[in-house]
């Protein structure tokens, strides 16, 4: 039996899972390094050791941008195992953004990638951070070297209380500046724990890890789980199909985006018996096609459980691991999770099954607020603890949450409302289409106007005006597009989700021009 988290120390777990069996494996690259969860104990003691002779004390922020890499991931570990607050940022990240969080952060210490220390150090000095170290992808570095000469028998781990700030992670910021979420060291447990309840994880498991490490979806939910479980994984640098493919019959679990799955799914060699070994493959972080996940369970006999979290909440619920996945839905709350539909007006809880509105949660996993934003924390968390998560959703008569879109994403045309995913679902559906993101454009007449970006199958020939009809009885007319546009590919983020406020910045002349 797995040590459970303690309300009062959540981290403790981790102590507990690295002392119960410390031989097991935790982790192999796909050159051959292995760590055991006794080397994962030393090693993460050790950087906690190097942290504190670096200055950093419990609750300082140590903001790190470095490349995924076994060392990273370790980082991460002995920054939840002593106290210290990881503030991971994407590697994407230009200076100017950099600058900016590095200012609300104010971290005490920030460790990038040798090239970008000089580039770093600018940006930090004027914030008043001193410390800037290094790590590079293959373990070098100043940062390094300081984990080398410290002596992990003086390590001394974290023993503050549940909701102690464990990492901040900063929104995507498609609606302004990107706020921190402050993830207590409660949530990261929690999460962790009913996960391994939701997925049946357990010690013999080996998780395929492609995902990046500065995003909550690599770094926490299923690292986590992971450590929970006193599993094992498989850490690759990064997502690459055919490295995917090769190595399906050394894990159990995979983990990852609806990108990976759409790309393993073409290649000729991904099917029943590449997929013998795995007993549970999880998406998220963007929606899964009802389509891709139809013809995944058709090429492999898998269905693909998907779940639906956010960085404020890491995950909120997951189709069932032992009974049916729906296409198209998020499935069931998980284990202390409570999900409620409401007015987005009023705030009304509408009891109503099938009842469209504003998807609200509440459970241990629901972060402690917006880093110094106390007027964000206070619109966005209500006072009985539900966080607004800004995201249209619906619970179907047997209970399975569906998620229509997010609240900003909502087109209003000719004083009615469209949600995207109403017509996207309909677009997917034709021969020859791909993928599709319906956007609002404004538009002299209607306010908005409904807008279709397509993305079509290799050799198919679709043309505008083929698509509207074939939409045309199937939407009602003010939700049919009033363009259709085709394109090579849509913006998406790190994590594959499609960045429709690019989009709508792109085409906001379209119907002023036209």
């Amino acid at each position: 039996m797995r040590p459970a988290p303690s309300a009062d120390n959540p981290a403790a777990w981790i102590d507990a899972v690295l002392a119960t069996d410390p031989q097991r494996r935790f982790l192999t690259t796909p050159e051959g390094r292995q760590l055991s969860y006794a080397e994962l104990a030393a090693a993460t003691a050790r950087i906690g050791v190097a942290l504190a002779q670096l200055g950093v004390v419990a609750g300082d922020r140590v903001a790190v941008q470095v490349d995924k890499s076994v060392e990273a991931l370790l980082l991460g570990i002995a920054c939840l195992r002593s106290g210290a607050v990881l503030v991971p940022f994407n590697t994407a990240y230009m200076p100017a953004e950099l600058d900016y969080f590095i200012g609300d952060s104010q971290p005490r210490l920030v460790v990038c990638r040798p090239q970008d220390r000089a580039s770093i150090q600018t940006l930090a000095r004027p914030h008043g951070v001193e410390r800037v170290e290094t790590l590079g992808a293959q373990g070098d570095g100043s940062l390094t070297e300081a984990i080398a000469a410290a002596d992990p028998a003086r390590f001394l781990p974290f023993a503050g209380k549940g909701d102690a700030l464990a990492a901040l992670l900063y929104t995507s910021g498609t609606t302004g500046r990107s706020k921190g979420a402050m993830i207590t060291r409660r949530n990261l447990a929690a999460s962790a724990v009913s996960l391994v309840e939701a997925w049946k994880l357990s010690a013999g498991d080996v998780l395929l890890h492609a995902l990046p490490i500065f995003h909550v979806h690599g770094l926490f939910i299923s690292s986590n789980a992971i450590l929970a479980a006193g599993a094992g994984m498989l850490f690759l640098p990064r997502f690459d199909a055919a490295e995917v493919l090769a190595r399906l019959r050394e894990v159990t679990v995979m983990m990852g985006v609806p990108t990976f799955y759409t790309r393993l799914l073409q290649l000729p060699g991904f099917d029943r018996a590449a997929c013998s070994n795995i007993r549970l493959f999880v998406s998220g972080s963007a929606p899964l096609l009802a389509e891709t996940h139809r013809e995944f369970e058709a090429r492999t006999g898998h269905g693909i459980v998907e779940r639906y979290g956010m960085t404020e909440t890491q995950v909120n619920s997951s189709n069932p691991y032992d009974a049916a996945c729906v296409p198209g839905s998020v499935g069931f709350p998980l284990p202390g999770v409570e999900i409620r539909i409401t007015d987005a007006a009023s705030g009304a809880v509408l009891f109503e099954r099938g009842a469209t509105g504003m998807i609200e949660v509440r459970g241990a996993n629901v972060f402690g607020g917006y880093w110094r934003n106390p007027e964000k924390t206070a619109a966005d968390l209500r006072p009985d603890g539900f966080f607004i998560t800004g995201d249209v959703g619906r619970f179907d008569d047997q209970g399975y949450l569906f998620i229509v879109g997010r609240a900003k994403d909502l087109v209003i045309t000719g004083g009615y409302n469209v949600y995207p995913i109403e017509v996207e679902t309909e677009i997917d559906a034709l021969p020859g289409v791909l993928e599709s993101a319906v956007i609002g454009v404004p538009h002299p007449d209607f306010g908005e106007g409904v807008t279709a970006v397509v993305l079509t199958q290799l050799g198919a020939t679709l043309t505008e005006a083929q698509v509207i009809e074939a939409l045309r009885p199937r939407l009602a007319s003010y939700k049919l597009p009033k363009r259709v546009l085709f394109a090579a590919e849509l913006p998406r983020n790190a994590l594959g989700k499609v960045q429709k406020n690019l989009l709508r910045r792109a085409h906001a002349e379209l119907y002023q021009a036209g």
